[in-house]
Order: C-alpha cells, then structure tokens, then sequence
C-alpha cells in the first residue's frame, strides 16, 4: 500500500482528542480537590451559573481555597514535565532531518496515549489524583505537543516549494486544530453530562489509537536518508542526535549575512514574547470560568472553550485574505497581537456571563502571527536546515508555554483573593515586547534572501562536525 504524504489528518484527531479530554482533566482535578478539601460533594446542577445558589461566605471561602491548590497543580504538573519534553523536542526534531519526520510525530503519540490511559485509570478506580504529575512525567519523555508540531511543521515546509503555499498550508494546520478542538470543547460539556468523566477519556484514548495506526502505516517518509550514524555508532544514536542538533542550530547562523542573523534573531524574540503573554493569559481561563462571580457549568465551559477555538478558523480566513490582497506579513502579525490585547485587556474585567463570552470577538485574529512567523523564518534559512529551525522554536515555544504557564499560575494562585483578573491584564501589558521587537524589523527590513556567504557543508553523518568547528566558533565559547 502506497503511503499518503499527507499530515493533517493526523493533527486533526490529535487536536480532537486531546481537547476532548483537556477542558476535562482541569475539570476532574478541580472536582478531586473540591472533595478533599471541603469533605463535601461537589455541587451539581442545571443553573447557568452554580453562584446563584451557593453566594454564601462558607461557599466562597471554598472558591478560593480550590482555586489556589488547582493552580499550583497546574504549576507542579508544568515544572515536572517541562526539562524533559524541551530535551526530546531538541533532540527528536532537529534529529528529523536525517532521521525522518514520523519519528517526531509518533513518539508524541505514544507519550500521549500513556497519558490518557493514566487519567481514564485514575478516574475509574479513583486513584490519588496527585498520580497524574508523575503521568505527565513519563509522557514528557516521549516528547509533547512541541514536539509533535515541530514535527508536522517540518513536514509541510519539506512538501511545499513557495513562501505563498508554506504560509496558506501553515495556517490551514492551526485552523484544522481550532475546528476539531473546537467541536471537541463542545462535546465535552454534554459528554461529562451524560456519561460521566470516563467515557470521553475511553473515547480519547481510541481516537490516539486510531491516529498511532494511520502514522505508522499510511503516513509516507519526507526524508528519504536513512540515519547512517545510527548503523554505525553500533546502535547508540542519542550523541549524534545531539551533535546533529548543535550542529544543525549552528549552521542556522553560522553562513547567514548579518542582516539574516539579525532579522532571524528578532522573529524569534517576537515569536517567544507574543507565545509566552499569549499562552499564559489563556491558559487560566478554565479556572477563572469556575471562579466566581461566573461560576459556569460544564456546559457552559464546553461553550466558551469552543467559541475561543474559532480563533483559528477566523486567524486562518485572515491570513488567507491577507496574504491574497498582499498585505505585508509585518501588518498581519501587528494586526494579530492587537487583537490578543485587546481581547486580554477586556477579559481582565469580565463579571458577566454575556461579556466572558464577547471577550472572544476582538480576539478573532489572535493567532495570525504564529504561523506568518513560521513562514517567514522557514524563508530567511536553506532548506536543508527546516527541521533545525522548526526544533529551536519548538523547544522555545515549549519552554516560554511552560514556563508561563507556571508563572502566571503562581501569580494567579497569590492575587486571586483580591483580583481574579490581573494575570490577564499582565499579559497584555507584556504584548508590548513583541510589538517593540516588530518595530525594530520593520525598520531593518525582511526582504532577505536565504543568507548564505558560502556552500554549506554536508553532513554524512560519519564525522563529528563539533570537531571540525572553527575553533572561533561560538557554539565552542
């Protein structure tokens, strides 16, 4: 059978199931907590909002207490998971250029699997909760959703000829996530309704299956080279991978004109900074939902988790049409920051229900830049180089999610008795940063071409390009 070079399918299921059970996790932990702080059942019904019959002080003081221990398990569960899925990302994505591209997408896969296997265990025989740390632990050796996406990034760059394609089919993923983890985020609320917390990790964990099937048997190799090293290092290609990885950064930068470095150096500044104030800000939205005055339901979550997915589909409409009508990348990318800002700027002081749910209308845009930059830096480096590049904003891009995820918990966890709101209003006071990086490129210019002084050379995989370095290189200083 002849193999599809085709990965969104893949990142399709992989979004569907992972926010089918996402919202959840949050949720169960939540109720646990709930349980065994308050040794009372946690409290179920049809209202709209849970605080319209439980305002009293005793109920209150509860909130609050949850809140806090529920966000410092979200900090514990990013620390413990966060060294070692950016080692394997490094590793696996930058290793994808010699070693082929499904390497970073099935070891994911199966970290995931093992994950949600771990949660439907703790969940049925009602394990200590606490157990779901050490899971995330063992699923991060495996590599994570950095990984994975590096990995698919790396595909499509390899499949795609033109910066006009490689911007279109870059958005069209991160539109497929949105749609299929929107439709998930609804289902979630009626399926917690109806059938309880197992039967939507059961049906995750066939979904996971389902895709770890169609990537080892249907998807087709980009990279046809067999890792040669591996053959004859007799079996121990972890230090190949790790030259390869140093090696592959090194020459990122190593044959680029000044002004690539430079260019390359501040998309990536803009990159991080928009990811760490963009990730933070929304990673507490579940929490701030079950916090009162809004105190939503699992439906209601399902709801407001799904409209916040429909910024993909609208981001990747905006690309489209901008990229169409020849609006510059560097408007497009300053048009998707203020859009996060501004939609961080009202949710900070959303009370009502009607308003939580309009926060997600100037946010339409928010997640335009991600792939335009992508685009843009896969242009400025050759093409033998994507996977090194796609590895390094992997990993950044795991490391500023991980690491702003545990900040703003812990921020949120110390002001949530006295503004529930201000970790929003944080992050977009931290939107700043990348639109003065965005100023600075925008007056160097991005109209570089790839930036190389000399033939790169080719790595066979047999010598050890650390040592044939220039020893005035500064990856040896």
């Amino acid at each position: 059978m002849k193999g599809l070079y085709l990965v969104e399918p893949v990142v399709a299921l992989y979004a569907f199931s992972s926010f089918l059970i996402y919202p959840l996790v949050q949720q169960y932990v939540y109720r646990r907590l709930w349980q065994q702080l308050t040794n009372t059942t946690y409290p179920i019904n049809d209202n709209t909002s849970r605080c319209a019959t439980n305002g009293s002080s005793s109920q209150s003081a509860f909130h609050r207490e949850v809140q806090q221990q529920a966000s410092l398990f979200s900090l514990y569960t990013e620390l413990f998971s966060t060294v070692p899925s950016l080692i394997v990302t490094l590793m696996l994505v930058a290793y994808s250029d010699r070693g082929g591209r499904k390497i970073t997408i099935i070891m994911p896969l199966i970290g995931t699997l093992l994950y949600t296997t771990t949660i439907l265990a703790v969940s049925f025989f009602e394990l200590n909760v606490y157990l779901l740390i050490g899971s995330s632990l063992l699923s991060s050796l495996f590599g994570g959703l950095g990984t994975f996406l590096g990995g698919c990034f790396a595909y499509i760059a390899d499949l795609c000829e033109d910066d006009r394609q490689k911007t279109l089919r870059m958005a069209g993923v991160d539109m497929m996530i949105g749609l299929l983890s929107g439709l998930a985020a609804i289902s979630t609320g009626y399926f917690l309704r109806a059938a309880g917390f197992n039967w939507p990790f059961v049906t995750s964990a066939l979904c996971q299956c389902l895709i770890l099937l169609y990537a080892v048997f249907i998807l087709e190799e980009t990279v046809k080279k067999p890792p040669r090293d591996a053959i004859t290092s007799g079996g121990s290609a972890q230090p190949s991978a790790l030259k390869q990885m140093l090696y592959g950064v090194y020459q990122m930068f190593a044959g680029a004109s000044h002004r690539c470095k430079t260019v390359l150096i501040l998309l990536i500044l803009i990159f991080t900074s928009f990811s760490f104030a963009y990730m933070g800000g929304t990673s507490l939205v579940t929490l701030y939902e079950l916090n009162e005055p809004l105190c939503w339901t699992e439906i209601l979550i399902g709801y407001g988790a799904a409209l916040a997915t429909t910024v993909f589909l609208t981001s990747f409409v905006g690309v489209s049409v901008f990229t169409y009508c020849g609006v510059p990348q560097l408007v497009i990318v300053l048009m998707g920051i203020l859009s996060v800002l501004s939609g961080l700027i009202l949710l900070g002081f959303t009370k009502t229900t009607l308003v939580m749910f309009l926060v997600r209308v100037p946010m339409f845009l928010a997640i335009m830049p991600f792939p335009v930059l992508r685009s843009m830096m896969s242009k400025i480096i050759s093409k033998s180089e994507q996977g090194a590049l796609f590895a390094l904003l992997s990993f950044l891009e795991s490391l500023t999610s991980s690491v702003s995820s545990a900040v703003f918990n812990s921020i949120y966890a110390a002001t949530v008795a006295w503004y529930p709101g201000f970790v929003f209003l944080l992050a977009a006071g931290l939107c700043a940063i990348p639109l003065f990086f965005l100023g600075v490129v925008g007056l160097i210019g991005v109209d570089v071409p790839v930036g190389r002084e000399k033939p790169e050379p080719v790595y066979s995989g047999e010598e050890d390009p650390v040592e044939n370095l220039d020893e005035n290189s500064p990856l040896l200083n």
